[in-house]
């Protein structure tokens, strides 16, 4: 059970390099590095923030002198803390691979670990307008509908944001609904559009919100009802990405005023060191448990996340 590691440069060298750097994370006997201690700061995407919590309280029992210091946000703005605003940070973990390889490398960090996976899902409550008739065939009508609240997180900032909205377009392809996506936009105000997808769930449980887009493993975790999506639309499998591809959403880029184009992918999480890390002692040995099949690997997955682990490791090459 080994996530997959990508590098930010091609070639035998830097691939043994980078496979040698991780496995040295995963596999290093505890003797061979010093005793980590002092503070682990950690930036990672707010979907992650459950599971996080009890890898914190494992591995803090377990390395008794560090103190983790985790902040959840958006997966974009958390990159944007280390590029833009240059906080110090040990340790990025992202609800979407693609924004670390696209803001962070080559600049900001080497590698970039594939470590979870989840799905797409549409939450409600049994408070929600239509809870008692919404399916998997009928809920786009039922977003569509006059005073029906539904919202999303914003794409520039959080990967869970522009995948909605990438659900909705490949929507309108599978269920042959031409318009939809510019039909249900148009009844979603922009004050439904939150800066991360778990800001959603309190205005779920409150009732101030009938629908909102979340992973399935956030739905999970704050025991939420979610309409179950075909799996040609909830990018949850690898083998559907050529019908994924099909959707795309532009969101901000490096630069300002620039532009980056996500394309629709299965869902895949990626973490990555920092470079100049504060303390790269405690985050070897941080990242070191988090993809331990016995450790991190074993609590996201009990929490309705699966570690993603490919079938095959791809050629990088």
């Amino acid at each position: 059970m080994y996530p997959y590691v990508r590098t930010n440069k091609k070639g035998f060298l830097y691939l043994m390099i980078s496979f040698m750097l991780f496995f040295g994370f995963c596999l290093a006997p505890s003797n061979v590095m010093a005793e980590p201690s002092g503070k682990l700061v950690i930036f990672h995407a707010g979907s992650l923030s459950v599971p996080m919590e009890q890898i914190e309280k494992n591995f803090e029992a377990r390395y008794k002198n560090v103190d983790v210091l985790r902040e959840a946000s958006g997966s974009q703005n958390c990159a944007r803390k280390i590029t833009d605003v240059k906080r110090p940070c040990d340790i990025m973990a992202s609800a979407d691979f693609r924004v670390i390889d696209k803001l962070l490398i080559p600049e900001y960090a080497d590698i970039n670990i594939r470590f979870a996976s989840n799905q797409m899902v549409l939450c409600y409550t049994d408070k929600s307008k239509f809870a008692d008739q919404v399916n998997q065939d009928n809920w786009y009508d039922i977003l569509a509908q006059k005073g029906v609240i539904w919202g999303h997180s914003v794409p520039d900032l959080d990967p869970c944001g522009y995948r909605a909205l990438l659900v909705i377009q490949l929507a309108e392809k599978h269920y042959r609904k031409p318009g939809l996506y510019d039909r249900l936009l148009a009844n979603r105000p922009i004050e439904n559009v939150r800066p991360k997808s778990v800001e959603l769930v309190a205005l779920l449980q409150t009732g101030n919100m009938d629908y909102a887009w979340e992973y399935r493993s956030v739905a999970v975790q704050h025991e939420l009802k979610f309409v179950e999506l075909p799996v040609q639309l909830n990018l949850s499998d690898p083998e559907y990405d050529p019908f994924y591809s099909q959707a795309s959403i532009k969101v901000k880029g490096k630069e300002p005023d620039s532009k980056i184009e996500m394309i629709g992918q299965s869902i895949t999480y990626g973490v990555a060191p920092i470079k100049n890390a504060p303390n790269p002692e405690a985050a070897e040995a941080f990242l070191k448990y988090l993809l331990d099949p016995e450790g991190g690997l074993k609590i996201l997955d009990q929490m309705g996340q699966p570690p993603f682990i490919p079938s095959i490791v791809p050629n990088l090459l």
